[in-house]
Parts: structure tokens; C-alpha cells; sequence
């Protein structure tokens, strides 16, 4: 494995620790491992930015799915400060995975996420 691929690997890993995180210390922690500061997440239903809102929108996303993870689906690719990879979102008790789809992210120099446009190729009706 490459510098570079691992790089890419790394930032979605801390990443989907954030989307994973319980508890508000644990999610605080690993948003700020993750994202730079003035950070921004934007998908097609929600626009936000900074470490106090990307965990707001975690939060919510929680409590709508409760009793399930985030896990990749596939490989990482990335090139230069941007890597992509897709997700789905993971019942742990039958593995359902209702919600799927990919993100787009750009790094900064210490590898953590400037920016994540998220693409949504399954969502359940009324989500």
C-alpha cells in the first residue's frame, strides 16, 4: 500500500468512526480527528459546516437510525487531496442496509477533511 492510499484509507476510517461515534465526548473527538475546523459536509439534505454542526447532523442521523453503522463498501480511490468512497448505512441486528451511497472528500495537509459532498443512492421513503 502506498503513502498516498493510505492517506485517503485513513481519512475514511476516522471519517466513519465520527458517523459511528456514541456518546456526545466520543462523537466531539472524533469530528475534530476528522475535520478541520471550519469543515464542511453537504448532501442532498443537508448543508452544514464547522465541528458544532457536523455534529448536530450526526446526532440527528443517529436518532433516525438507531442500531445502525456506517460501513464501506468497497475501496478507497483517491488522488491528490480528494479521495471517494461509497458506504451503506448497517442494521447490526440483521444487516439490513436501507441507506447507501458515496462521498467525495478534499484534505487538507495534515489529512484532515476540508470538505465531504455526499451522493445518496438509496434512501428509505420519508427519510
Amino acid at each position: 500500500m502506498s503513502a498516498q492510499t493510505d492517506r485517503y484509507e485513513s481519512a475514511a476510517a476516522r471519517y466513519l468512526e465520527a458517523w459511528n461515534a456514541k456518546g456526545a465526548e466520543a462523537l466531539g473527538k472524533a469530528v475534530a480527528a476528522a475535520w478541520t475546523p471550519d469543515g464542511s459536509y453537504t448532501d442532498p439534505l443537508a448543508d452544514v459546516s464547522g465541528h458544532e454542526q457536523i455534529t448536530g447532523l450526526i446526532t440527528a442521523a443517529q436518532q433516525q437510525f438507531p442500531g445502525f453503522v456506517f460501513r464501506l463498501t468497497g475501496t478507497v480511490d483517491g488522488h491528490h487531496d480528494t479521495a471517494r468512497f461509497a458506504w451503506e448505512l448497517v442494521s447490526e441486528v440483521d444487516g439490513s442496509a436501507p441507506v447507501a451511497g458515496f462521498d467525495v472528500i478534499t484534505l487538507d495537509g495534515e489529512d484532515r477533511i476540508r470538505t465531504v459532498l455526499g451522493f445518496l443512492d438509496r434512501v428509505p421513503a420519508g427519510a
